[in-house]
């Protein structure tokens, strides 16, 4: 173990988030998504999706340049609200017209040009988010 690193953030993951650069983007997925299916690097975390947001986020800067920095799924009705205002909360920044909500159908087609998936253990319906990574340093708004 480390020392201020939160223990949801393994070696790999660490290693891929470190190995990510400006504008590349992470998917952090529900239970349900379809991880292995997308063709790119499925990461394995025992946790909620708001958990391990919270824990990426500790490490991992978001982007102020391009916009949006995050990328949330539009729900269905009556579906999806509670763990989308979790997973904002755990995005944890201020700046509302960061934050993007596209359709299901067009979240799948741009989770096969993600970095990487991290496939969590949410069994919630809408509990995926995508991540766009930023520079060290730079002043989270």
């Amino acid at each position: 173990m480390l020392t201020g690193i939160n223990p949801l953030l393994n070696g790999d993951l660490l290693r891929v988030l470190d190995h990510m650069g400006h504008n590349d983007v992470i998917m952090i997925a529900d239970g349900h998504y379809p991880s292995y299916g997308m063709g790119v690097p499925v990461l394995e975390a025992q946790a909620t999706t708001p958990e391990v947001v919270a824990a990426v986020r500790t490490v991992f800067p978001i982007d102020y340049y391009a916009s949006p920095s995050v990328t949330l799924m539009t729900p269905e009705p009556g579906l999806g609200e509670e763990v989308q205002t979790q997973l904002r909360d755990a995005v944890n920044t201020k700046v509302d017209e960061r934050i993007e909500w596209i359709d299901r159908f067009d979240f799948y087609e741009r989770g096969r040009e993600v970095y990487a998936v991290i496939r969590t253990t949410e069994t919630r319906k809408y509990g995926c988010i995508m991540l766009r990574k930023g520079v060290v340093g730079d002043p989270e708004e």
